[in-house]
């Protein structure tokens, strides 16, 4: 586990290059305390800072094979290495190392770029190969690991993160019009856009192929989750085998592993499976609120740690460190992100470091890949009335409907706003009616669009206003409609769980130079999962029914009867702090003076809720860009600082061993 980054020129590596690369390593050593190297060729560089996590002494990058004439570096683990690792020697490979990567350079002798299809687990790698002067460049078919991408000059130059890029001077900071207003729409930026201009990222399970002599590129997508074949067999004994394989593969380490732990049923199941393959100690970390919060599930957490027999710690996060920590958290989510979890995600983060455990478990991938979202599992309702609306065959009468009334006071207020529901569903049969017959209602029926589509326009400032991409383009095509069920799976992953839980996991875990792993969107399990679906639809049978069923021997079925919670923090007590200490500062920030938002509309956002205390629309994601746009701009500033005093040439060792605890 790393960060990686590098710069390849076809007309050869220059001192700014090596400059470039020096300040690249600088700018993650989050990502890797443990160390530093780099490999230099007349037209390609690469460079990495490292994470000890397996083959602590000798698992140093970059990487190579027999004869020094391909070289590695990559963030990530590889799962299946000690499979790979027998049958490559069994074809006479030899390793220098016991690292988990070394298999991917023998893998690609043997195999070209088809190396990717033989690897199981999550990774972003860059390879030179000097003998064919080419240079690979991959990542993981669900995204788990970031790859950002900066064409410009006759270059290519690569990183893990967005702020290594800001901070080496590669690109100055300068917020893209179109991403910056999908983020307003669906509160984080969909992937492969990026919120930098002129920056980009490698889709999860991509590749890029550069011919270093010309520089031209080739860019395949070379895995797509809907693409699994169907599959037969009784689900839940299937799905059983395949968790089991799952528990047996996340649990290699030579270092602690963690897990994060809440009250549901994701993070219990990866717990019980962590306990059940391994006999070593598997910590459970939970984070809990002030007070008697709903959100709080310290409780739950040591109930099942007890049921299972693990060690617990936990943390209570107060409001009074999430404002004082906001400025930094915002910045260490690389990207642009308004999810109100990020503060207990970070801390939670923090807290297994802080016990010396490098590596945490995490659940995310459950709801998506399961139908444990309402809002998903009704999308797919949706758009069977929308086929039916444009096929004639379904009306206004069919999107007229009243609903109960919820219980909180602002809820209620929005169900009469709504009409009880009647307008509501008047609103939906008139967006139907106006959307194209291309664009599947999905993430369209979600709050956060909703308030882009209402009040985005009124509050732009004028380089907002140059946008011209629809932020519905994402779900917008004749191919979605083919099997609207995997279709919905495929873009839940493609944009909520890619670009916004898996950031979260990734960003916020190695800012604290500890390792996420997510086992639940391992591929093979997501293939199967899929390949099920093919076969009989499991969407009727409710909340994550399929794998209720292959945990009931695992899981004790207190934990299944539990009310959904997520991992939601007390966040209207936070946003009013929140609010209380930035929200001023944000019309006369930095979004204001580059004409992102108007000076009135900053203004009136930094309220934070309306006088029936309800989240004003667009007032938190705008409090969140605001600070990340602060933090980048820092960087950009402190890069200039760097760049007038430095001389000579940087230190590139091949392999350079930080001083303990120098991080």
């Amino acid at each position: 586990m790393c960060g990686i980054f590098g710069v390849i020129r076809v007309e050869g590596i220059g001192l700014s290059d090596r400059w470039m690369l020096r300040d690249m390593a600088d700018q993650m050593r989050h990502r890797g305390p443990n160390g530093e190297g780099f490999h230099l060729t007349r037209n390609a560089a690469i460079g990495m800072r490292r994470l000890s996590i397996i083959d602590l002494n000798g698992g140093w990058q970059p990487l190579y094979n027999e004869d020094r004439t391909i070289a590695l570096v990559c963030n990530g683990e590889i799962y299946n290495f000690p499979e790979l690792r027998e049958s490559l020697k069994s074809r006479g490979h030899q390793f220098a190392t016991s690292s988990d990567c070394e298999t991917i350079v023998h893998l690609y002798e043997d195999y070209g770029v088809d190396c990717v299809h033989h690897l199981r687990g999550m990774f972003a790698f860059a390879l030179i190969d000097e003998r064919k002067q080419r240079a690979l460049l991959a990542r993981d078919r669900m995204g788990e690991k970031p790859l950002s991408l900066v064409e410009r000059d006759g270059s290519l130059v690569f990183s893990n993160e967005l702020r290594a890029l800001v901070g080496a001077g590669v690109v100055p900071f300068e917020m893209d019009p179109d991403a910056i207003r999908s983020y307003y729409y669906w509160n984080f930026v969909p992937e492969p856009a990026s919120a930098l201009q002129g920056v980009r990222k490698l889709p999860g399970g991509s590749y890029l192929d550069i011919d270093l002599r010309t520089g031209q590129q080739r860019e395949v997508k070379y895995w797509r989750l809907t693409d699994s074949p169907p599959v037969s067999g009784e689900p839940i004994e299937r799905l059983r085998a395949k968790l089991d394989s799952v528990g047996r593969s996340i649990i290699r380490s030579d270092v602690p592993i963690g897990i994060g732990l809440s009250g549901g049923i994701d993070s219990s199941a990866i717990a019980a499976l962590a306990k059940r393959h391994t006999s070593r100690p598997v910590t459970g970390f939970t984070v809990g609120y002030d007070g008697h919060s709903f959100q709080d599930e310290r409780e739950a957490a040591r109930q099942f740690a007890k049921h299972i027999d693990i060690p617990f710690a936990e943390i209570r996060l107060g409001v009074d460190r999430v404002v004082d920590e906001f400025p930094m958290n915002c910045l260490c989510r690389d990207d642009p992100l308004a999810d109100p979890s990020a503060p207990s995600v970070h801390a939670l983060m923090r807290l297994s470091r802080d016990h010396d455990v490098p590596v945490m478990l995490t659940g995310h991938g459950g709801d998506e890949l399961f139908w444990g979202y309402q809002w998903l599992r009704d999308s797919v309702e949706h758009n069977e009335r929308k086929c039916a609306l444009l096929a004639g065959k379904a009306g206004l009468v069919d999107y007229l409907g009243l609903r109960k009334p919820p219980i909180s006071l602002t809820g209620l207020a929005s169900w009469f706003e709504g009409g009880s529901g009647l307008l509501d569903g008047l609103r939906a049969y008139r967006r139907d009616r106006r959307t194209s017959a291309k664009q599947l209602v999905f993430w369209d029926i979600r709050s956060e669009f909703q308030d882009g589509e209402r009040h985005l326009v009124a509050a732009s400032g004028l380089t907002l206003r140059m946008a011209t991409a629809p932020s519905a383009r994402v779900f917008t095509g004749a191919k979605w409609w083919a099997d609207i069920e995997m279709s919905m799976t495929q873009l839940v992953c493609d944009t909520y769980l890619q670009s916004n839980g898996l950031v979260l996991s990734d960003r916020l875990s190695m800012a604290n130079s500890v390792e996420a792993r997510t086992p639940l969107v391992d591929y093979r399990l997501a293939e199967l999962i899929i390949g099920l679906r093919k076969t009989r639809s499991d969407l009727s049978l409710g909340h994550k029914a399929r794998l209720k069923g292959a945990l009931s021997d695992l899981v004790p079925p207190f934990v299944f009867k539990r009310r959904k919670r997520g991992f939601t923090p007390p966040w209207r007590k936070w946003t009013r702090a929140l609010m209380g200490r930035y929200g001023e500062d944000m019309a006369t920030g930095v979004l204001v003076d580059r004409g992102i938002i108007r000076r009135d509309a900053a203004e009136r956002f930094a309220g934070g809720f309306d006088w029936l205390h309800r989240p004003m629309p667009l007032a938190f994601p705008t409090l969140v860009l605001e600070q990340w746009a602060r933090g980048m701009v820092g960087l950009e500033r402190d890069a200039r600082d760097r760049f007038a005093h430095r001389s000579g040439e940087p230190d590139l060792s091949e392999k350079r061993e930080s001083v303990p605890n120098a991080a």
